[in-house]
């Protein structure tokens, strides 16, 4: 059995689902703060799936959730990087302490292999592009960056300490279905209380790499089964780039509504912490034999049509 940490969230009940799909049996551990149930419900009464509701923060309960596991999938997060701006502890919380809980529990239920969710958030502002894995020195701008890159040194000392494997996957921005955050979600928000009229923050060049959560979760499962070394660190994404400008006229767009206003408040970022630029070097992935489906404007359009009938206009 697999233990999915956040697994009733955005990126990790698309885990789950591909590894029901392998036939693997996972115990989803989520506090419910941002998962929700209906992402896991169609696996009700398939057996292959339990839920256990806890906090990370409380390493007994984490201890009792690990009885039994083969293998860790630690996903679970503050999955809104403007949150941290606000409340200073979530990312520390939420993000660095918590792995601490879940490496503990690991060591101390005999748990050795872990696959964890990182960031390109922990390149910060950096100066090549696209970015290589072993860019350096690495100096995120933000606190969510910060807690994953002491999540990711946690781990490679854990693996150095105790034998453990891990597997780290730094992410591109993942988009998709049952997305709870992120620009395409706030632009079908903004939308649909405003027809309209589409604010944008920033001038809208802020330009990223991008990737489907269906893509990204092949990409993990791809990388667990054919990398083995003590520590396999790669980029996730797709190794191109959209701008925030396009993303708000693919909305609108598949939004169906006619003569929308985009307008933009200015400046080169979004908000506090917000990488303007970011392009992901993806050819060690590349290299393993795996390619993804969509390229970041196709992921986009696919999840711009998926959200709309999620949440409706």
């Amino acid at each position: 059995m697999h233990l999915v940490t956040g697994g009733a969230g955005f990126i990790g009940s698309h885990l789950v689902d591909a590894l029901v799909s392998k036939g693997i049996k996972v115990r989803v551990f989520d506090n419910f703060s941002s998962g929700r149930e209906e992402f896991l419900s169609h696996h009700d009464g398939t057996e292959m799936v339990e839920v256990f509701r806890g906090d990370l923060l409380d390493l007994d309960v984490i201890k009792s959730a690990m009885s039994g596991i083969e293998m860790v999938h630690h996903l679970a997060a503050n999955p809104d990087i403007r949150l941290g701006t606000e409340v200073t502890d979530t990312d520390l919380k939420q993000g660095t302490l918590a792995t601490y809980n879940v490496l503990e529990s690991m060591r101390s239920e005999g748990v050795a292999k872990i696959s964890f969710s990182s960031s390109s958030a922990i390149y910060g502002e950096a100066n090549q592009m696209p970015t290589p894995e072993t860019y350096g020195p690495v100096m995120p701008i933000s606190l969510y960056g910060a807690s994953k890159l002491g999540s990711e040194a946690l781990i490679t000392a854990w693996a150095g300490t105790f034998g453990a494997n891990a597997w780290i996957h730094r992410f591109a921005n993942i988009v998709g279905p049952r997305g709870t955050h992120g620009v395409i979600f706030d632009f079908i928000h903004k939308l649909k209380n405003d027809p309209g009229r589409l604010e944008v923050l920033g001038n809208g060049m802020q330009e990223k790499s991008y990737m489907s959560a269906e893509d990204c979760v092949s990409a993990m499962m791809h990388l667990i089964g054919h990398c083995d070394s003590n520590v396999s660190l790669y980029n996730l994404g797709t190794g191109d780039t959209c701008s925030v400008r396009r993303i708000a006229e693919i909305v609108v767009e598949e939004s169906g509504l006619e003569d929308v206003s985009i307008e933009y408040t200015g400046g080169d970022r979004g908000w506090a912490g917000d990488v303007p630029k970011t392009s992901l070097e993806v050819s060690r992935l590349l290299s393993t034999g795996f390619n993804p489906d969509m390229a970041s404007e196709d992921a986009i359009r696919h999840t711009a049509r998926a959200l709309i009938a999620e949440i409706g206009l």
